[in-house]
């Protein structure tokens, strides 16, 4: 398909709440030819009020919305790639698989259709060149920051986006919703956690699971020695403490996770300690900017947490992580994002 020509049009992901509301607005304000598009990814219970909600706003606005039907891929891509992670006892990140494979193409490709060069999301993150190649760097409130999501997209995404909210924070969002009348925006509660799963994802699984396909098992020692029943290893993470159920004299974690038996290792958290990983399904945006340096910052979760360490790639095509100091409860299937200061350079999938 042939890229849209370079004009001042852009299609903006809208989900109805604040961020992507605001987000109308500023592109607007910058003089954007703004056309609103609702992606259906997941409706809980049937409730389609977001998507009466966004066409409300792009009236009052006078733009186009347009609402896109996604629902059965995003079965097969997300929410099944979801359930059979933790059945295969592994960690997994949909929201950087959803953004890298799924939203941010989306809007690329339906922006070539209609021919509009831009696309844009409310994401709380900005875009920055660097000798030749954008990245995407951190947004402006550190609370709301969205970078940790985003190290898979390539460049002919990243050349095109606009990201209006990069150097807002969350409250001035709230404040310009509420200045410009759109009180119900203003208001609205931000989304916690997996848009199909916000709440604990064990009660997901056995709603989405036939009756028997998780059952109960038994937690072990590093020596082998039987400490415990438990209630199914998916519904247990490398690094968890809390919710074992147990309750002995001293902390313990979940140290391995072994499916084929049902297993569940514990141990104390010295024993998490690693100071290696490796990645697959990686993207590194500019080579030269990570490999083999060594003030590189690798972050395995969303919020508060950072090491150092050296990245090389191997000739299996997978990258070795190299840790300067341990890391504990690295789980395979999380995601690990590059960074060096607030640039990140490119991510990939834990082993």
């Amino acid at each position: 398909m042939k890229e849209a020509e370079p004009n001042n049009k852009v299609l903006l992901g809208m989900s109805g709440g604040t961020d992507s509301s605001v987000a109308a607005l500023l592109l607007q304000d910058a003089g954007y030819e703004v056309t609103g598009i609702t992606f259906r990814f997941y409706e809980k219970g049937n409730d389609t009020e977001y998507l009466e909600d966004t066409r409300t706003l792009c009236e009052r606005l006078g733009i186009p919305h347009l609402t896109y039907d996604v629902r059965g891929t995003f079965r097969k891509t997300i929410i099944d790639y979801f359930i059979n992670e933790y059945m295969a006892g592994h960690t997994p990140v949909p929201c950087t698989l959803c953004n890298n494979y799924l939203k941010w193409p989306l809007l690329k490709r339906i922006s070539d259709e209609m021919g509009i060069y831009h696309f844009a999301t409310g994401h709380y993150v900005r875009r920055r060149l660097i000798n030749g190649y954008y990245h995407i760097t951190t947004g402006a409130d550190p609370d709301k920051d969205q970078s940790f999501f985003l190290w898979g997209l390539p460049q002919e995404i990243l050349q095109r986006m606009l990201l209006p909210m990069g150097n807002l924070t969350k409250a001035r969002v709230r404040e310009i919703a509420a200045e410009r009348g759109f009180l119900k925006a203003a208001h609205k509660r931000d989304s916690l956690g997996v848009c199909f799963c916000p709440m604990d994802y064990r009660t997901f699984l056995h709603k989405e699971l036939p009756e028997g396909s998780i059952l109960p098992g038994k937690f072990f020692d590093e020596m082998g020695n039987f400490i415990a029943r438990h209630k199914g290893y998916p519904f247990y993470t490398i690094g968890q403490r809390r919710g074992l159920g147990i309750d002995l004299n001293r902390a313990v974690f979940v140290k391995e996770i072994i499916p084929a038996e049902n297993k569940v290792i514990l141990s104390d958290l010295k024993a998490l300690e690693k100071t290696e990983m490796r990645l697959k399904e990686w993207r590194i945006t500019n080579p030269a900017l990570l490999l083999n340096k060594d003030d590189i910052i690798v972050k395995i979760r969303y919020r508060k947490q950072a090491n150092r360490c050296t990245v090389t790639l191997q000739p299996d095509n997978t990258l070795h992580v190299q840790l300067h100091e341990p890391l504990t409860a690295i789980a395979p299937g999380q995601a690990a994002a590059f960074y060096r200061d607030d640039v990140v350079l490119g991510g990939g999938i834990i082993i």
